[in-house]
């Protein structure tokens, strides 16, 4: 059925059922709602078939008229049924009231779906306006009479009219949208004004009817769906139209007072005219207010325009451009508004667009620079992703009609905001976008003028280039040679063959070269040959090849050469460096693991067997620290050479770093062999080494490995690390292979270290005291520290099992910050405890690395502050190298120490390099003998004079001597005869603890002599 039918059998329909309402008026119930259920039934076809965006308004407005036609029935319903049911009238009128309020919410949800995110104040000015002055109207002349006469007049027939004048408001407000209001708004608008009408008039009925007609009618339209889409267009300002209708608003208040003083000579209403007065004149007033304000905007957004000009004008490449329209749309746009901008510009494309592409340049340029407002979505892929965050985007065309380059469409202005934003904006864009079309042909035309500009220049720049550009023909001959080409080869070689300037030895590499650019393969850019060069010399060549026979202005193959041959001898040298040691001259550290990997690979296959030595200097930071690094460097320098002098012509020498030097040992039947390699080593060490300072021997550990032990290189690599190791434990100058138990040795090393750190951290350590005894008497003057390691397994641990692990991991300084702390706290318990003459000091043994920690000072003296024990009740016992240091901080730190009274000690004297000379140039105050010299003094006769010097010497000096060690009364009577005042060992006492120390001081009694 054609869609015009359906609207025409309806309003036949309704026109029959208004005729017989009129006709018969005790059918007036049923026919309400007869009339209503029609609407409904028209209303809900009308739904199904045009299938608005938005639904719900149109079954507001059906559920308006089935509450009208209901309560408008039990209004008219006949006497008999009235008088029986009668809450009934009551009920109708409540009802018809509730369907003009739904009626509103209906006109509400089509002014919302058509404002959807548009601000136009002015058009809800505007309605309001017109409003206010229909308004006073009803209330001058309907309801203002009906209040005087109200004891007569249902309080209803006041309710109405109000209530069709807010349905009237809001019809007023979707006409003032901007857009094209439809035809069904037009219908819904006549059907509102018949009600208002019919309600005036007293005649509610028939304008009930009319609403349901108008109703019906409206749904029955196709257009009905545009009343629930948002009107595309900016709000319009100002049109005779409206301000016809806004001048007709403001005219009504003082033509009502006219018509009732020339009526009835008086206004008792006055008040209510004159409040009513009061608000449409602020209306018009904030019109006025609104229209100014868009001007001031339309004065910045020229404003801005001008700027964005100027910007264009400037601008020479397209992100200048980019950047000035990016910056103008900003200022276009309110600042708080979030926006997008993104401008997509026509390039020349080789490959044919998509048909959708190409449909839309074809809209584009036929519409040339109008802004058209569109679904984010449909926008091209590259530009809605950026714009994603918006539903519309204002599309642009950039359109030059008489565009000198060809294509007028020169590119596309996006820009993506809410869509009330981009309603305001969408004429300020397309100015836009006509000064961005002409700023870009501006560009494009710049660059061709620059290009064209640029070939003289290149032109120039390739008859002054140092580089040889020449062009070949099809038999190799030189058409064309840059001037450059006579500094490089002496003279033209225009004419010339160019296999004849090419070494002979490199023409057949040439000629495939050439074979195969002109067969268009592409090859390495960087070729080099040999050539003669000027004078006849020899010249590296770095020849570029391309093929450019089919460009008619060459018409041959071009071949660019550069002289290189200083260039790769720097290369080779730079080489050379980054793989060898700067020093030596031996492989660096990556050649030797590079080398090592490849030899290890050739083994694999072959079956051969490869060995690795690793190389590190013994005691070699002694002759840094005292003969300098100058020897230092003369001392490697000599064993690099010596090393590489041992070593086969196959076999590789590198330094890794410091002191650490590696072999290679490759093609070997057997690991005998390596181990005679590393004799070799030894032996071409063995023979002093001059320096400036004086002739030095160099003596080193080596650990070694082959391929029966490890497969791949970084296998070989830790097992030779892991048997230098090995080596260095075993003593010096010695070697050590790797043998399979080193690796559950260094596994078990790894644990205790593991165990050590938990327990630093947890405290699992004890402090035994060993007494200090004055040898005549037996009595005991002081107790050295010893700490003991508590371990959860294994029980007491004794120093010698982990100091050795504490020092390496740096878990010394916080064991040995613990000891003293302890131990002057052990102390000033014995001083609270013993009387005051007899109260020992403590001894406490410190690390060469707790020296070296900053603060260290500070450190001993806090804890002596904070236990409350005197300076001379402590001394610090350090090791016999500490004298052969010369870092000044150190003695500075120990006669630091002195001067607070605290006691120096060198611990294990005569085992370290020191020589009794340095004794009288450090802050020392006590040394003590070790005990591998008092075990032998009773049976061998140089021990006993060593130590014999030892007590005379520091006699003289003024330092006291501790002997250790001492288990035999035959020792101790000895040194007593020597003159040695102190001593500690078993014979007198085992370590004790805290407590035991108490009992050891009051029950000890002096040992017979």
């Amino acid at each position: 059925m054609p869609t015009r039918w359906p609207a025409t059998i309806f309003g036949a329909w309704m026109v029959v059922l208004a005729v017989a309402f009129g006709l018969q008026p005790g059918l007036q119930a049923p026919l309400r709602l007869v009339g209503g259920i029609s609407a409904v039934v028209a209303l809900s076809l009308g739904i199904r078939r045009s299938r608005p965006d938005d639904v719900k308004p149109w079954w507001v407005l059906a559920g308006a008229v089935v509450l009208s036609a209901v309560g408008g029935a039990a209004v008219d319903a006949p006497a008999f049924i009235a008088n029986w049911l009668t809450w009934l009238e009551s009920a109708g009128t409540a009802l018809l009231l509730v369907a003009y309020a739904a009626l509103a919410v209906a006109l509400a949800g089509f002014v919302d779906r058509r404002t959807s995110s548009s601000r136009d104040r002015a058009g809800l000015l505007d309605a309001l306006t017109v409003t206010s002055g229909v308004a006073l109207l009803i209330w001058t002349f309907v309801v203002g009479p009906r209040i005087e006469g109200s004891v007569a007049t249902g309080w209803t027939e006041i309710a109405m009219p109000v209530a069709d004048l807010l349905c009237l408001g809001l019809l007023v407000r979707l006409a003032t949208m901007p857009g094209r209001l439809v035809a069904p708004g037009y219908l819904l608008g006549a059907g509102v004004v018949a009600l208002l009408a019919a309600d005036v008039g007293r005649a509610s009925g028939f304008g009930q009817l009319a609403l349901y007609t108008a109703a019906g009618l409206a749904a029955l339209i196709p257009s009905m769906a545009e009343l629930t889409r948002p009107a595309e267009e900016p709000p319009a300002e100002t049109s005779h139209a409206r301000l016809a209708l806004l001048g007709v608003a403001a005219m009504v208040a003082p033509t009502v007072l006219l018509a009732k003083m020339f009526r009835d000579g008086q206004f008792p209403g006055l008040t209510v005219v004159a409040a009513l007065s009061t608000l449409m004149l602020a209306l018009v007033l904030a019109r006025m207010a609104g229209i100014m304000a868009s001007h001031r905007q339309a004065m910045s957004r020229e404003r801005a325009l001008r700027e964005a000009s100027a910007a264009l004008v400037s601008a020479a490449d397209s992100e200048a451009v980019g950047l000035a329209v990016r910056t103008a749309v900003a200022q276009l746009i309110p600042g708080d508004v979030p926006h997008g901008v993104v401008l997509a510009i026509a390039i020349a494309q080789s490959e044919p667009q998509s048909p959708e592409a190409a449909v839309q340049a074809a809209v584009d340029r036929a519409t040339g620079t109008a802004a058209r407002l569109v679904t984010t979505r449909e926008v091209d892929w590259a530009v809605a992703v950026r714009l994603t965050q918006f539903t519309k985007t204002l599309r642009c065309p950039m359109v030059l009609k008489d565009r000198p380059g060809g294509d007028p469409l020169v590119g596309v202005l996006h820009v993506g905001a809410p869509t009330w934003a981009l309603l305001d904006l969408q004429r300020s864009v397309e100015v836009l976008a006509g000064q961005v079309a002409l700023a870009l042909e501006r560009i494009v035309l710049g660059h061709e003028v620059a290009r064209r500009n640029s070939e003289t220049y290149f032109r120039t720049l390739i008859q002054n280039t140092a580089d040889v550009i020449t062009i070949i023909d099809e038999s190799d001959r030189i058409r064309y040679a840059s001037p450059s080409a006579v500094g490089v080869f002496g003279g033209d070689p225009t004419g010339v063959q160019l296999p004849e300037v090419i070494h002979p030895g490199e023409r057949a590499r040439l000629s495939e070269v050439l074979d195969a650019v002109r067969g268009g393969h592409e090859l390495d850019q960087q070729l080099d040959f040999r050539a003669r060069g000027n004078r006849r010399s020899e010249v590296l060549l770095e020849l570029h090849c391309r093929d450019l026979r089919a460009e008619p202005t060459v018409a041959g193959v071009v071949i660019t050469m550069r002289d290189v041959t200083e260039q790769r001898r720097l290369e080779n040298e730079l080489t050379h460096q980054a793989f060898h040691d700067a020093m030596t001259g031996l492989a660096n550290r990556v050649l030797f693991n590079d080398r090592l990997r490849h030899a290890a690979a050739r083994s694999a296959r072959d079956g051969s067997v490869i060995g690795v030595l690793f190389i590190d200097l013994d005691d070699f930071k002694i002759v840094n620290d005292t003969l300098g690094h100058a020897v230092g460097d003369q001392l490697l320098i000599a064993v690099a050479q010596r090393i590489a002098g041992a070593l086969r012509a196959d076999d590789t020498a590198a330094r890794l770093g410091g002191d650490e030097f590696a072999a290679l040992v490759e093609n070997v039947n057997d690991p005998g062999a390596v181990e005679e390699t590393a004799n070799r080593i030894f032996a071409a060490l063995a023979e002093p080494i001059v320096t400036d300072a004086k002739p030095l021997y160099a003596m080193a550990s080596i650990g070694i490995t082959t391929t029966p032990e490890g497969s791949d290189a970084d296998e070989l690599l830790r097992q030779a690390d892991l048997a230098l190791y090995v080596a260095k434990g075993a003593g010096k100058n010695q070697w050590r292979r790797y043998q399979a138990h080193l690796h559950n040795e260094m596994v078990e090393r790894l644990e205790l270290r593991s165990a050590l750190n938990h327990a630093v951290n947890e405290g699992h350590f004890l402090l035994q005291y060993q007494p200090i005894v004055d040898l005549p008497s037996g009595a005991a003057v002081g107790f050295e520290a010893l700490v003991r390691w508590h371990h959860p397994k294994r029980g007491v641990i004794t120093p010698d099992q982990f100091i050795e692990v504490a020092e390496e991991s740096g878990l010394i300084l916080s064991m040995g910050r613990w000891v003293l702390e302890e131990a002057l706290r052990t102390v000033a318990e014995w001083r609270r405890i013993l009387p005051p003459g007899q109260v020992p000091y403590v001894s406490v043994n410190v690390s060469v690395r707790q020296f070296r920690e900053s603060g260290f000072v500070d450190q001993v003296r806090a804890a002596l502050a904070h236990t409350g024990v005197p300076p001379q009740a402590l001394m610090l016992e350090i090791t016999e190298t500490l004298l052969v240091k010369d870092d000044e901080r150190i003695w500075t730190d120990l006669g630091a120490l002195r001067e607070m009274g605290i006691r120096i000690a060198i611990d294990d004297f005569g085992t370290g390099y020191s020589s009794l000379g340095y004794l009288r140039q450090r802050p020392i105050d006590v040394i003590k003998i070790d005990k591998t010299f008092i075990d032998d003094m009773a049976t061998a006769q140089q021990p006993m004079a060593l130590v014999s010097g030892i007590v005379s010497l520091a006699q003289s000096l003024g330092l006291v001597v501790i002997a250790e060690g001492i288990e035999s009364a035959t020792n101790r009577e000895l040194l007593v005869r020597l003159g040695c005042p102190l001593g500690q060992g078993f014979l007198f006492s085992s370590p004790l603890g805290p407590t035991e120390v108490l009992a050891f001081l009051r029950n000890s009694q002096p040992i017979a002599v």
